[in-house]
């Protein structure tokens, strides 16, 4: 059983930085492929990104490549995602999730999700 909690979102201006936290209990986390996913008021939720276990490749939507980027720090068991350069279409609520193998953009694949934690980007 993997449980997920993410931390780090809150209010900023357009063109600013965030960064989200997402801390996972699991005895092997680095078996775990972690993805963001977001979801805007009133639209599915989509993927952001995704880490491979390897910490060598990440996979980014083309809406957030070349401004997000996702890492992780396998001995504290978190996984991170720098946002910079933010723009009001960010504004969503975004999860952290996990899922036993490689990376995946399917939502469906992931087997473990956190509580999500909002981001709001102003203009």
């Amino acid at each position: 059983q993997v449980q997920l909690v993410e931390s780090g979102g809150g209010l900023v201006q357009a063109g600013g930085s965030l960064r989200l936290s997402c801390t996972a209990t699991a005895r092997t986390f680095s078996d775990y492929a972690m993805g963001w996913f977001r979801q805007a008021p009133g639209k599915e939720r989509e993927f952001v990104g995704y880490i491979r276990w390897s910490n060598i490749n990440a996979y980014y939507a083309d809406s957030v490549k070349g401004r997000f980027t996702i890492s992780r720090d396998n001995a504290k068991n978190t996984v991170y995602l720098q946002m910079n350069n933010l723009k009001p279409e960010d504004t969503a609520v975004y999860y952290c999730a996990a899922r036993a193998g490689p990376g995946s953009t399917l939502l469906s694949e992931y087997a473990y999700w956190g509580q999500g934690t909002q981001v709001t980007v102003s203009s």
